[in-house]
Parts: C-alpha cells; sequence; structure tokens
C-alpha cells in the first residue's frame, strides 16, 4: 500500500509533524498541528501530536498520537489543548479511540495513488466496510465480528439496484478484506491498536481457492469470429470507430491506453507503437501512466499500419490538426480525449447491431476488455511464448499473465506433446 501523505490544509501548528520525528527527544516538545480533511459528510478536522510511548520509560521514545473527526478547527483545537496538557503532566496516554468509519475516511483522503484506484477504496469503504462496522471504534474489532461481516457480504451484500441484497462475489469480499485490513495496519502505525484483527486467522477472509472457483469463465472469439465481426464493422457498417476496435484487437492493449495514443506513438518505418500513457478514467480529459506505470513499445503487423494510415488520411480531412503528431490518434471531433466507459457503451451498442445479423445470430457477446483477452487468448492457442503475450498486454509478471489465460493451459499442453513427438518422429 502506498505512504500517505499529510492533507494540505493546516491551523494553528508549529510545521510539519514528519521534521518532529527527526528532532531531539526532549521535554519540550512542539505544540502539535491541526489539519483539515474532506469526507462524505464534509469538511472534518484532526490534530496530531508527538507523545511519550511510556512516560515512566522515556527510552522507549515518542509515538505520533491522532485524533480525528472534529466538526471545526476550534473543537479540534480544544482537544489538542487537552492533549498538551495531559502530555505535560506526564499521563500515560490514551484518548479516545477513533471508529473505523472517521479513521477510514481519513485514511483514505492521505492515500497517494491513482484516481481510478482511490475511488475504488471509496467504493469499498462506502458499500462494504462502512454501513456494518464504521460505528465501532478501532480497538473494539475483533477477528470474530470481522469474520461474521464477511459471511455476512457472501450472503447479502451487493448494493447495486440490480441485486440489492444479493450474495456477493469471494473475489468482492476478498478486496474489502484487503482494503480493511491496509485501514488497520495504518492504525497500528498511528498507534490506535497493537495487532490487526484482520489478519488473524479467525477473521476467515476468502480463500484463493474459493475466489479461483468462482471466477467467471472469459468469453473470448476464435480468430474466425473476430475477422468476420471486423469486417462487418468496416465494409457494412463503416464504422467511424472501426479502427480503435481493430488496434486494440490487433495489439491487446488496453482502452484506456488505445485512447491516449498519439501519432507521434506510431512508428510506421519500423511497424511499432510505443504505449507511454493512459486516460485517467476518473478524469478522462487527462491522462496518467499506464497500469503498471512503465512505458512499452509493442510491434504490429502491416495490416495494422495500413488501417491507421488510412484513419489517418480521414482525420486529416476533417481538420488538419486532427493528424498533427501531438494529436490523439482517437480522439473526438475536436481533438480531446474520449471517454473510456463512452466508448464501451459504443462497442456494446454494436454488438447489439450484430445480433440482429444472422450470420451473428450465435455469436458470443465479447466486451471492449474481451477483445484484449481474444487477443492473447489467440496468440497462446498459436504457441506464442507467454513472456511475449505478457509484454504485449503489459502485465507486471508473468504470473499474471498465467492466472488470467490458464484455460489455455490445456491446449498449449497438447500442442506441445504433438511437437515434440512429431519433432522425434522426423515429420
Amino acid at each position: 500500500m502506498a505512504s500517505r501523505t499529510t492533507p494540505p490544509e493546516r491551523a494553528d501548528g508549529d510545521g510539519d509533524v514528519s521534521q518532529k520525528a527527526h528532532r531531539p527527544r526532549t521535554r519540550r516538545r512542539g505544540r502539535g498541528s491541526i489539519q483539515s480533511y474532506p469526507t462524505a459528510e464534509g469538511k472534518r478536522w484532526r490534530y496530531q501530536i508527538w507523545v511519550p510511548v511510556d512516560p515512566e520509560q522515556p527510552d522507549l521514545g515518542e509515538k505520533k498520537f491522532s485524533r480525528g473527526g472534529f466538526a471545526t478547527a476550534a473543537d479540534a483545537d480544544a482537544a489538542l489543548q487537552d492533549a498538551l496538557k495531559q502530555r505535560d503532566q506526564q499521563e500515560k496516554f490514551g484518548g479516545k479511540v477513533p471508529t473505523l468509519g472517521v479513521y477510514a475516511d481519513a485514511w483514505v483522503e492521505g492515500l497517494k495513488l491513482a484516481d481510478s484506484s482511490i475511488a475504488g477504496y471509496k467504493k469499498i469503504i462506502r458499500n462494504h466496510l462502512r454501513p456494518q462496522l464504521g460505528h465501532y471504534p478501532l480497538d473494539k474489532l475483533t477477528p470474530t465480528r470481522i469474520a461474521r461481516h464477511y459471511r455476512d457480504l457472501e450472503q447479502h451484500g451487493r448494493k447495486d439496484e440490480q441485486d440489492k441484497g444479493g450474495p456477493l462475489s469471494a473475489n468482492t469480499v476478498h478486496k474489502a478484506h484487503v482494503v480493511l485490513g491496509a485501514i488497520l495496519d495504518a492504525a497500528i502505525e498511528d498507534g490506535h491498536i497493537a495487532t490487526n484483527p484482520a489478519k488473524r486467522k479467525a477473521a476467515k477472509a476468502p480463500t484463493t481457492n474459493q475466489m479461483r472457483a468462482e471466477k467467471p469463465e472469459l468469453v473470448t472469439w476464435t480468430a474466425d469470429q473476430l475477422a468476420a465481426l471486423l469486417a462487418w464493422d468496416r465494409d457494412e457498417k463503416q464504422d467511424e470507430l472501426f479502427a480503435l476496435w481493430w488496434v486494440i484487437a490487433n495489439t491487446g492493449m488496453r482502452r484506456s491506453e488505445a485512447l491516449a495514443l498519439k501519432w507521434n506513438d506510431l512508428n510506421t518505418i519500423t511497424s511499432q507503437i510505443s504505449i507511454r500513457r493512459a486516460i485517467n478514467t476518473e478524469d478522462w480529459t487527462k491522462t496518467k501512466t499506464t497500469k503498471t506505470g512503465n512505458a512499452r513499445v509493442i510491434d504490429i503487423d502491416a495490416a495494422t499500419v495500413k488501417v491507421l494510415a488510412s484513419y489517418k488520411v480521414a482525420r486529416a480531412e476533417l481538420s488538419f490538426g486532427l493528424a498533427k503528431t501531438d494529436a490523439y490518434i482517437f480522439g473526438d471531433d475536436d481533438g480531446q480525449p474520449r471517454s473510456p466507459d463512452a466508448m464501451t457503451s459504443r462497442w456494446d451498442r454494436r454488438l447489439k447491431w450484430a445480433a440482429k445479423v444472422k450470420k451473428f445470430e450465435h455469436l458470443p457477446r465479447v466486451t471492449l476488455k474481451g477483445l484484449r483477452h481474444t487477443h492473447a487468448t489467440i496468440l497462446m492457442e498459436l504457441g506464442i511464448p507467454p513472456k511475449v503475450v505478457q509484454e504485449r498486454l503489459g502485465h507486471s509478471t508473468i504470473t499474471t499473465t498465467m492466472n488470467i489465460y490458464s484455460h489455455v493451459t490445456p491446449t498449449l499442453q497438447k500442442n506441445a506433446v504433438e511437437q515434440f513427438a512429431s519433432r522425434l518422429a522426423g515429420t
């Protein structure tokens, strides 16, 4: 988990508390600091000071002590003054432990991650942690209470209107477990609790086997099905977004990566595309780094080069600026980035059109992300080394690639045996 950052707004303090950790520990300590942070209910305030771990054993050093959830800066300051008096009187520091809900809000606002990751954490806290556990003080959460919460989520934890109150998958419950564990780890560092109850065996989080058993099967197309659909989209529908679907299907890049491509990322001489950035799904007017934070260069075939060359001509006919080197390849008619979610909706619309065509009436429904999966599956079925597939898809490790496409393993095994036997037979 990324390190927490200090919220920007500060009142009545004597400097960054991070600097105090490196000062000599004497009885003449600072006055502490007050900081604001946003929550779903509005602005809240917290104070922070450094206090002795044990006043009777000064050699043990100091720890950071923080309390939040105050409605105004004045309330936080009043509590800070009481804490300072308690510290000056050499009292053993305790104080009121914050609830999980209050602490989770402060924790998530301090994360330094991609916007989409933070939005995901907030959604988990809002839907799967705060409603049932938010009112518990951090030190009152027990492994058995957490286990009961996980079972409750598994039975009727869904919040969406389509199936509100329905069961949650083991994978989703595990995500809630990971977030809760990270929050409680931070609470240990802040001195609120001594151990993490979510990491005890009694908490009984969903196991890897449970998640694997519930994992939905990937739906992909065969090479023939993919070729037929793309040809129909190009020739019969004359789809203005045909080039986008083609590039995703023939490269396996993520939708946000394809939408962030610029013309200077395309090298027609070497037949390569440099994937340097991705659209920020939380604010699609902006870009961010790729999912792994690393750029990559992938090879493309002559047909893909030709598709992009034709598309560039069409863009230039609309406006010369749309074909400039720093223009987005798949931007809108004003040259601005397109929304990834909007492109997913438009792809779904095309599948509905295709379903009305007789030759596609039995075609499986493949999502826009499924085009990426189709690319990888076809490559692996053709015997392309998994390492090459990993590099094209931009996975951080080969393990990720093999876990996602484990359904292809039987085909790889069969091909390997047949090729080995053929080689020994000299055929």
